[in-house]
């Protein structure tokens, strides 16, 4: 897939994890220029690239930051809406600060980083679009309260937008990936618990056998892959759609 030559993306959550395999898979592929988003603003200076990068530091709730950025955008021809934040507790029990966090970055996040997408994409006749969901987000989990509302809701909000701009010739659509090797999950209570009682090798192979199995965790890189493919000329024919990649999790 080379057919990213010369082209400009935009990719939030870029700082670690799917967001920064992304932007090296197509920094790999000829990419002409990415636009980088993450609240991290050392990992994101931190990230090496061949191609012309412009980083924006900051919040994606943020309307202001996202203004900036919309300025700036002389053209787009892709996008990957990709940050998120997680954390769990039962319903009843989670804490309404916590649920505002969580559905702040991960939902009015991804609001603001479509609508500002979009509009470039609009004007500069852009080509695709990828939004990060989660299985969670298509599979009702215990103790996954505000992140799998919120996940639940990128995935409406892709088949939405795919709808919309079918007509302008933008493609839409979502990764929904089981766990993933990434900050997301080893910054949570969960993890950080099963980590100080088991290390963190240990930690990671449990979480993994409790979503299908051994081999169910996977890699940031493995679906930085995916998410290309779907942004690709490749996938052509394919928008508003929700990739499932969780090893079999959902089954």
């Amino acid at each position: 897939m080379s057919d990213f030559a010369g082209r400009t993306a935009l990719i939030t959550g870029a700082a670690s994890g799917i967001g920064a395999e992304i932007a090296r898979w197509l920094d790999a592929r000829g990419i002409g220029s990415l636009v980088l988003v993450d609240i991290d603003a050392a990992g994101l200076a931190a990230l090496e690239l061949g191609c012309q990068v412009v980083r924006h530091a900051g919040d994606v709730s943020d309307p202001a930051l996202w203004e900036t950025i919309e300025a700036g955008l002389d053209r787009l021809d892709h996008a990957v809406i990709n940050a998120g934040v997680a954390n769990g507790a039962p319903l009843a029990e989670f804490d309404w600060t916590e649920w505002r966090r969580i559905m702040s970055i991960n939902l009015d996040g991804a609001f603001l980083g479509l609508r500002t997408a979009l509009r470039a994409m609009k004007a500069s006749q852009g080509k695709s679009l990828v939004l990060t969901s989660s299985v969670v987000g298509v599979k009702a989990t215990a103790n996954t309260g505000a992140y799998g509302a919120s996940k639940a809701a990128v995935c409406q909000l892709a088949k939405i937008a795919a709808a919309e701009d079918l007509a302008d010739g933008i493609r839409v659509n979502a990764i929904a990936p089981g766990r993933v090797d990434t900050p997301i999950w080893t910054k949570t209570d969960h993890f950080r618990q099963l980590e100080a009682e088991l290390g963190r090798e240990a930690a990671l192979r449990t979480l993994g056998k409790q979503t299908g199995g051994d081999h169910a965790f996977t890699t940031a890189a493995e679906i930085a892959g995916q998410i290309g493919f779907l942004l690709s000329d490749a996938a052509a024919n394919v928008t508003g759609q929700v990739l499932v990649s969780d090893g079999g999790y959902s089954l």
